[in-house]
């Protein structure tokens, strides 16, 4: 989503935020379909369409709306933890294209998890495959898994957001994943269907994500002729978005490409995770200028978003381009380098660098590509209510979460006696 008419779809930002206030974010239904519909037809033009799952990675994004959308189109959903499962099926999701991923998931978990009827566990540890095999024998079931398989290829991406190397907590080790399939086909109450490998996020380069898929069908094929046969392979995700001109995220069919190219002729069904590619660039968050402050060495716009509401910039040192909502986008006045911060008692709380921008106190200002890891990791940090959250469809806005009030934020505190 970008500036162009600093509108989304049909709608002004100017007009949504004086409806809804600020902080904001807004969705676009349009991009959040034809993100999907850029994997839908990808498959489909390879011939792979009817035997492949596009599950999104919920934790980008999990408002119920957005996930009501995707079940619509026909998406499974990647989901990493109970509270994302009951969203799901609250949203309209079937529970047969979930996909649980995660390294330490609870009984309760996998006790929901099994009785909802999921499609696989993506299984990251020896001990976790124990503990299913027990749950699922408490249930009379056996539980579908896969393993996650940890390739140990560099994504080169931002250390925290790279799960594929021997150091990341994610998976089990490449060199011992044959030996822990052996004992998961032993186990009883245990059923072995796929293989999961993910090697990280804001991927902008195929060539990581091609050559883990090298790793993942090796492995296969020696699982094949061993008598463990995989009916699905999971590639994961990881497609990046573009934040900056200078940094273009790769089309959706160019990144798959490598991928699938190595997937001719098998029989294996297919499995993704796209979560921020997804969402990414399909949603802002609407700010709006409070204060300004001229120093000698920096100069402060002090905005009403802050790191509680978007915390990539602080966790990530992320860019996210900003832009002057109004007027065509311009203001009265010479720009200058400002410092985007917000209100919240820590340095760290900044939402952007060096903005060269021309500012009035009041002024409304666009963080956009904030879609993905904006809203889903808010917190309510200096007793800060969270953001609304609006979805624009065509020329209508609708309003998917009300803004939290500072009442509701303490409701389940008490005093002592």
């Amino acid at each position: 989503m970008g500036p162009r008419g600093l509108q989304v779809e049909s709608v002004a930002l100017d007009e949504i935020a004086a409806r809804f206030g600020t902080p904001c974010y807004v969705y676009s239904r349009a991009a959040l379909t034809t993100a999907f519909a850029a994997y839908r037809d990808t498959l489909q033009a390879k011939g792979l369409l009817d035997r492949a799952l596009i599950c999104y990675a919920v934790k980008a994004n999990s408002n119920l709306a957005i996930l009501n959308l995707f079940a619509r189109l026909g998406a499974g959903f990647d989901i990493v933890s109970g509270g994302e499962l009951a969203r799901v099926l609250a949203a309209g999701g079937s529970a047969d294209k979930i996909v649980f991923s995660g390294v330490g998931k609870a009984r309760e978990e996998m006790r929901a998890a099994l009785e909802a009827g999921i499609h696989c566990f993506n299984v990251e540890s020896a001990s976790e495959l124990e503990q299913l095999d027990e749950v699922a024998g408490q249930l009379g079931r056996r539980a579908p898994v896969s393993l996650r398989v940890n390739p140990d290829v560099d994504a080169r991406t931002h250390p925290y957001i790279s799960t594929g190397l021997k150091t990341a907590k994610f998976g089990v080790a490449f060199d011992q994943a044959f030996e822990i399939y052996r004992r998961a086909a032993s186990l009883p109450h245990l059923q072995v269907k796929g293989i999961d490998c993910h090697i990280g996020s804001q991927l902008l380069d195929p060539a990581p994500a091609a050559e883990a898929a090298d790793k993942v069908l090796g492995l296969v094929d020696r699982l094949a002729a061993a008598g463990i046969a995989l009916e699905h392979i999971d590639l994961g995700g990881g497609l990046g978005i573009t934040y900056r001109a200078d940094e273009p995220a790769p089309p959706t069919a160019d990144y798959l490409g490598p991928m699938l190219a190595r997937l001719a002729g098998r029989k294996e069904k297919l499995v993704f995770e796209p979560g921020r590619s997804l969402v990414g660039n399909a949603g802002l968050l609407l700010t709006r200028v409070q204060v300004l402050k001229h120093g000698e060495a920096r100069h402060f716009a002090v905005v009403d978003a802050a790191m509680n509401d978007l915390m990539r910039p602080a966790l990530y040192d992320a860019w996210h381009e900003i832009v002057k909502v109004g007027a065509g986008g311009t203001a009265a006045g010479t720009p200058m380098p400002y410092e985007i911060v917000g209100p919240v008692c820590e340095s760290g709380d900044f939402l952007g660098h060096d903005r060269e921008l021309a500012l009035q106190e009041g002024d409304l200002l666009a963080i956009l590509s904030a879609g993905a890891y904006g809203m889903a990791m808010a917190s309510n940090y200096n007793t800060r209510p969270r953001a609304a959250e609006v979805m624009v469809d065509g020329d209508a806005a609708h309003l998917i979460r009300r803004r939290e009030n500072v009442a509701e934020l303490f409701a389940l505190e008490s005093v002592l006696p």
